[in-house]
């Protein structure tokens, strides 16, 4: 398994609010989180930064993860335990009132992959089959999409595009998506804020994943292209390969 993580300011934002990493465990299974951050000045970075530093904690000490089921329960379960911090956070700081943050995570081991995902940050897979999004996002839009109100095209300039309908910490309750699929040799999961997939379309995405470039190289790319089509947002992103290589990317 190989893994690369980045994160980029972006053109326009003062400050970045998004967060993320990938982290290993005690039997050596990944941890890939992206979190992007929302409410206000300064408050969407510590959203964002306490989600992910909670779960890289929790997720060094942990091992034993070997099935689809543990997965599931233990994202389930720590995702649970930072939303409840978050919104106690926000309730006593008033500096944060109404801070929260998306979420995309997903643990990778040498058979599967369980995502899970609360907002619009994003998960997708390149395998044999071909290159797909594997999240549905918890927005406005998109809702208004899955119900047929308008259309994908339309939804690419909607003016509440980014209202989103769940986040993590904003509620003492938060509802999440899980999913697992089949991880195999050669397999590429991308995890990335929507200060990506809202600049770069699929097909660039597709393009950059299959190229001969390192991992760094790839993700360098994404970020570079970002910024290139404006940079408004920031932009954070994750790339976890299935290979059984040790050295060098193939």
């Amino acid at each position: 398994m190989r893994a690369v993580f980045l994160t980029d300011r972006g053109k326009v934002r003062v400050h970045n609010e998004d967060a993320g990493g990938v982290f290993q465990n005690l039997d050596g299974s990944l941890l890939a989180v992206i979190a992007d951050g929302m409410g206000g000045h300064r408050a969407g970075d510590v959203a964002s930064n306490m989600t992910v530093t909670q779960l890289k904690n929790a997720w060094e000490e942990s091992k034993g993860i070997k099935t689809a089921d543990a997965a599931e329960k233990w994202l389930m379960e720590h995702i649970s335990i930072v939303n409840g911090l978050l919104f106690e956070h926000a309730a006593t700081h008033s500096e944060c009132f109404g801070m929260g943050t998306t979420i995309v995570a997903a643990i990778t081991t040498d058979t599967f992959a369980t995502l899970a995902h609360i907002g619009d940050s994003r998960g997708y897979l390149l395998n044999e089959s071909g290159f797909k999004q594997i999240t549905e996002d918890h927005s406005l839009v998109n809702e208004l999409v899955r119900t047929g109100q308008i259309s994908k095209e339309d939804a690419e300039h909607h003016p509440r595009k980014n209202v989103l309908l769940r986040s993590l910490g904003t509620e003492k309750m938060v509802e999440m998506d899980l999913k697992t699929i089949m991880f195999e040799e050669g397999d590429i999961l991308l995890l990335c804020s929507d200060g990506l997939s809202n600049k770069v379309s699929e097909q660039e995405m597709m393009e950059i994943l299959l190229n001969d470039e390192q991992l760094e190289q790839k993700a360098a790319a994404f970020i570079s292209l970002a910024n290139e089509y404006g940079g408004e947002d920031n932009i954070t992103l994750s790339i976890v390969k299935f290979s059984e290589c040790s050295e060098g990317d193939c």
